[in-house]
């Protein structure tokens, strides 16, 4: 690949786009032109990745049709609220054959569609064995620190995504492939919502039994409904499930996480939402979730009781009291 672009310049698709330009010309689109000349000219994104430098081949334009010009792949990591408007915005520059990659770990909200499904919706005529997903257990702070981690490049067609694995693969960023897709995105959108509790568990001051507990019943969860809509069980087991569940549900770097732990502290949603500078995609997906479970008649209490909460329904120590005195049941029935 000779020149690819990241469309969205917040810390992951900065993040992303930098592991790119370290092989390979990229272009990253920022929707203020303010930041895009600021990243030019110091090398950094100080709004967004403080501190980290960017590699010379990584160019930032607010240009959208500029942006997607000869280029060999297309990486959205725009928010799932914004990303239909910002496809269709670029969806007429983008060839049938081209390899579309979203980093987005969300849901409409309206009309309960994946990233990769609004893709599909916008451009019809785009090869969907072409478009994916790159997901896993991705805190920023801790890959521009090159810790290492590893991610999934999730795409139908092999060549283009072994060309993705190649592109993206580093010393302390390992990248695997698989062909599920559906399952991968899922996984990524549906545990924001398991963070989201987790942390409100954690913010309580509920111990490791409680997380341990909290982690499992969440992965049966998000399996549950991740197979309904079309997914690989296996691949709920993996990085793009349990791997990222454990990353997103256990540490204080995650914005979801956080969000669960400022509700339980007594903090108004609004407060904690605005304290923050990156979506925290759990508090929009929390509904679509749901919607989703009652379209296919998947049990989700866990997304429930986050939802009661998000809503203001009930307070979060009453959630956990819910939880936990639910109607026994065996284990493999939820």
């Amino acid at each position: 690949m000779n020149r690819i672009a990241v469309i969205g310049a917040g810390s992951w698709g900065t993040t992303i786009a930098a592991i790119s330009a370290r092989t390979t010309d990229t272009v990253l689109w920022a929707r203020r032109a303010e930041l895009a000349e600021t990243i030019n000219r110091t090398r950094t994104n100080p709004e967004y990745l403080a501190g980290f430098g960017l590699p010379d081949r990584l160019e930032a334009t607010s240009d959208l049709a500029d942006a997607v010009t000869r280029i060999d792949a297309l990486v959205m990591a725009v928010p799932s609220h914004g990303f239909r408007r910002v496809f269709e915005g670029i969806a007429s520059h983008v060839a049938p054959s081209l390899p579309i990659v979203s980093l987005t770990k969300g849901i409409e909200q309206d009309t309960l569609a994946t990233m990769t499904e609004v893709v599909a919706a916008v451009s019809p005529e785009h090869s969907t064995s072409l478009t994916g997903v790159l997901t896993g257990p991705n805190l920023v702070a801790e890959i521009v620190a090159g810790q290492p981690t590893a991610s999934v490049m999730a795409m139908v067609d092999p060549d283009a995504a072994r060309d993705l694995q190649a592109l993206f693969m580093g010393p302390a960023f390992r990248v695997y492939t698989n062909d599920d897709v559906i399952g991968c995105e899922l996984g990524g959108a549906l545990k924001n919502v398991m963070a989201i509790a987790s942390g409100m568990s954690d913010g309580l001051g509920f111990g490791d039994n409680t997380r341990a507990t909290l982690l499992t019943r969440a992965l049966a969860e998000l399996t549950r409904l991740g197979v309904a809509l079309g997914g690989r069980p296996e691949t709920f087991a993996g990085l793009a499930g349990m791997g990222d569940l454990i990353a997103t549900a256990s540490s204080a770097k995650s914005r979801n996480y956080r969000v669960g732990f400022g509700l339980a502290q007594g903090k108004s949603l609004d407060d904690i939402v605005g304290e923050m500078r990156m979506v925290a995609e759990g508090v929009k997906t929390t509904k679509s979730v749901l919607g989703l479970a009652a379209r296919n008649g998947v049990e989700m209490p866990i997304a429930e009781h986050v939802g009661m909460v998000l809503d203001a329904e009930i307070e979060p120590k009453d959630a956990v009291l819910r939880l936990m005195t639910r109607e026994a049941k065996a284990e493999s029935r939820g």
